[in-house]
C-alpha cells in the first residue's frame, strides 16, 4: 500500500485547523504531519520533516500567507493549497498566490447539510491528492503585489436530444483542473477578438469564478464571462462555468446557448467537464472543438470519447506543459484526443481548425 500523502496545515485558527485535520484524515491516502498557527511555526515544522503538501490561509499574524508563499517557491518549492476565506470572494489576493506558485485554491470546511459536509471533503482531499503530483518550479522572489462513488454526467444530462449538423459555426468546450488557471490565461490572452464561441470548466469554488472571468476579460481580446443561464455562445466571446454548478450547451435553432443547472458531484466534480463535453457531442456533435487540459483525475475523458464518436475534433494538453498530466492522460488512453500539444500552441490550433 503507498505511503499516505504528508500534509501541513498553516491557519492562524485552531479550530480550522482541526477541522481541516479532520476532513483530510477522513481519507486513508492522506495523513496530517503537522499544524502550525503561521508562517514561522511552518518553517520550523518543515526543517523538521517536509510535507508532500502545505494548506495555507493568506491572511495570519506576523507573516501573511503571499509573503510565505512567494519565499517557499523560491527557496525549496512544496506543493501549495491556498485555503482561506479570501477564496470565497475571489479576491486579488487569492489570485496573486496563485500567479506566485500555489497550485490550487480551496474554501475553508463550513458545517452544513451531511451531504454539504461530505461534497466539500470530497472536494479538499481531491485538491490536496491532486497537488501532490504537481511539477513545480523554483521560482524568483517577485516584487510586491469518506469517499463518495463517483457519478457519471447521466446525473444531470437530459435523455434524448442530439446534433444538428446544418450549421458551420464552431464552438469551442475547454476543460481544465489543477493547474488550469494559469493555462487558460495563456490560452485565452493569445486568441484573435474573433475567436470561435468558447465554453469553459475550470474546477473552481463557488464565488471565485466571477472575479476569475472578470480578470481574465481584462487581459484578453475576446470578451470573458462568467456564464449565466441562457447564454448564447457566440464568437469573441469565452463563458466560464460558475463555480459549484454543472454547465451544459444546448441547441436552439441555430443558436447555441448554456443552460446552468444544480445536480450531485459528477466524476467527483461540480461543475464537471464530462457534463460539458457530453452535452457538446450531443448538440454540437462535428462542428465542437474539445480541448482538455493540466488537471488530476479523469474527469472530461468519457465526454471526450463522446464528442470524438460524434465527430469532433479534440485537442489535449502534453505531459511536459501540464502542472498535472491526469486528465488529458485519460483522455489520451481512450482514443479520443486527436492531437496533443504543448500549452503555447493550442490557441493557435483551435484558431486554425475553426477557419
Amino acid at each position: 500500500m503507498p505511503r499516505p500523502i504528508r500534509v501541513l496545515i498553516v491557519d492562524d485558527s485552531a479550530s480550522v485547523r482541526q477541522s481541516l485535520k479532520e476532513v483530510l484524515e477522513s481519507d486513508p491516502g492522506l495523513t496530517v504531519i503537522g499544524m502550525a498557527g503561521d508562517p514561522y511555526a511552518a518553517a520550523e515544522r518543515i526543517k523538521a520533516e517536509v510535507p508532500d503538501v502545505i494548506t495555507l490561509d493568506i491572511e495570519m499574524p506576523r507573516m501573511d500567507g503571499l509573503t510565505f508563499l512567494q519565499k517557499l517557491m523560491s527557496q525549496h518549492p512544496i506543493p501549495v493549497v491556498i485555503c482561506s476565506t479570501l477564496a470565497e470572494r475571489g479576491s486579488d489576493s487569492a489570485f496573486a498566490a496563485l500567479e506566485h506558485g500555489a497550485v490550487d485554491i480551496i474554501t475553508k470546511p463550513k458545517l452544513g447539510s451531511r451531504e454539504f459536509f461530505q461534497e466539500s471533503c470530497v472536494r479538499i482531499c481531491d485538491v490536496v491528492k491532486s497537488a501532490a503530483q504537481a511539477r513545480l518550479k523554483r521560482r524568483p522572489v517577485a516584487t510586491a503585489i469518506a469517499v463518495r462513488p463517483k457519478m457519471t454526467a447521466d446525473a444531470v444530462l437530459e435523455r434524448g436530444g442530439s446534433a444538428m449538423i446544418q450549421t458551420t459555426e464552431k464552438v469551442v468546450v475547454v476543460g481544465a483542473s489543477t493547474g488550469g488557471t494559469e493555462a487558460l490565461r495563456e490560452f485565452l490572452e493569445v486568441l484573435p477578438p474573433d475567436a470561435p464561441g468558447i465554453v469553459i470548466v475550470q474546477h473552481m469554488p463557488e464565488k471565485f469564478t466571477a472575479r476569475f472571468a472578470e480578470r481574465l476579460n481584462g487581459l484578453c481580446q475576446v470578451t470573458v464571462k462568467e456564464a449565466a443561464d441562457g447564454d448564447t455562445v457566440i464568437r469573441g466571446q469565452a463563458l466560464i462555468a460558475p463555480g459549484n454548478r454543472h454547465t451544459l450547451i444546448k441547441r436552439s435553432g441555430a443558436r447555441y446557448l448554456v443552460e446552468i443547472k444544480d445536480g450531485p458531484l459528477v466524476a467527483r466534480h461540480r461543475p464537471s467537464v464530462d457534463v460539458l463535453f457530453r452535452s457538446a457531442a450531443r448538440y454540437v456533435g462535428r462542428n465542437a472543438v474539445g480541448v482538455i487540459m493540466t488537471g488530476m483525475g479523469d474527469d472530461g475523458a468519457r465526454g471526450m470519447a463522446e464528442m470524438k464518436q460524434a465527430g469532433a475534433f479534440n485537442i489535449a494538453q502534453d505531459e511536459q506543459s501540464c502542472v498535472v498530466f491526469g486528465m488529458p492522460a485519460e483522455a489520451i488512453k481512450l482514443g479520443s484526443v486527436d492531437r496533443i500539444l504543448p500549452l503555447h500552441a493550442i490557441a493557435g490550433e483551435v484558431v486554425r481548425i475553426c477557419r
